[in-house]
């Protein structure tokens, strides 16, 4: 992702920014998704893999990327509290 665009884009909510999922946080998450066990904010249940996302930088909401395209809707916004095994901060 162009590091210019990730300098400007934040979580509509709360205006935090937002960095690149790391393989273990993407990893997580689709076995999660695979598992039929993500819902995003509006409590829609998940079904497609990310290949790619963002996630603010206080590790609260994922947001994915769709053909390199950030999806910053807050509704689309998936909560990372509802992960039992979400990687913990490196």
């Amino acid at each position: 992702m162009d590091k210019r665009l990730l300098d400007i884009l934040c979580c509509p909510v709360s205006k935090t920014p937002v960095r690149p999922l790391n393989a273990s946080e993407l990893n997580a998450l689709n076995r999660a998704i695979d598992d039929g066990q993500v819902l995003n904010v509006a409590g829609g249940s998940v079904q497609n893999r990310l290949s790619e996302g963002l996630i603010t930088v206080d590790r609260k909401v994922i947001y994915r990327i769709e053909d390199g395209i950030p999806v910053m809707l807050p509704e689309e916004g998936i909560g990372t509290t509802q992960f039992t095994d979400f990687p913990a901060a490196a």
